[in-house]
């Protein structure tokens, strides 16, 4: 991402601008921030994990969308993810009907140039949404899902990792299993851009 220092504004002007442009930027704390495409290896995996997704809550009162829709977080973060999904009516910032505020599942394929943001301010961000109960981070550069999920009793965040083909990633706040040889139908992971940092480790709170 880069950001658009000169592009400094109100969320209300930001929302204004990004509806104007061509391109995608994310937002907070007053910057503008430029999102840069992504690999063909990138894309495969997004649409991928969305199609899964949509399978597996076919009959449900939940929907998972692309990266097309906008979604902000309570501490001021406007932002794209990969996939998510909502259970129920959607809500939105305004009558645009084009930034969500209410995600129950989060997912993110990580590239080398935002991994630290995924894990990090961002998931910080996301933590802040009350609706949202889980988050995926999904390696492009090999086999592996690092599962974030909300502990009902104490509304802490426990971590399930998962890696290798034969695994399955349980998201059981939605009741679904997606496959890891589904998530990377297709992928060849020679052509993928190498993950720069290792998972987490499983059984870590946040």
């Amino acid at each position: 991402m880069t950001n658009l220092a000169h592009k400094r504004m109100s969320a209300a002007e930001y929302l204004a601008f990004e509806r104007a442009s061509e391109t995608k930027h994310q937002f907070f704390d007053g910057e503008v921030f430029a999102m840069a495409g992504g690999s063909y290896v990138h894309a495969l995996v997004s649409n991928n994990v969305a199609a899964e997704i949509r399978s597996c809550l076919k009959g449900t009162p939940c929907q998972a969308v692309g990266s097309d829709l906008r979604v902000a977080t309570p501490g001021g973060l406007y932002t794209y993810p990969d996939v998510t999904v909502h259970c129920g009516p959607p809500t939105f910032v305004d009558e645009q009907s084009d930034t969500l505020t209410n995600p129950r599942l989060l997912v993110e394929v990580l590239s080398p140039s935002t991994e630290r943001y995924d894990r990090g301010r961002k998931f910080e961000q996301y933590r802040g949404i009350r609706s949202l109960t889980d988050y995926l981070i999904v390696s492009q550069g090999h086999a592996s899902v690092d599962h974030f999920f909300r502990r009902e009793a104490d509304g802490a965040w426990l971590l399930m990792g998962y890696s290798g083909m034969e695994a399955q990633v349980s998201v059981d706040n939605l009741g679904i299993v997606l496959p890891l040889s589904e998530i990377y139908a297709g992928v060849d992971f020679s052509a993928a851009e190498p993950d720069p940092l290792p998972p987490l480790r499983p059984g870590a709170t946040f």
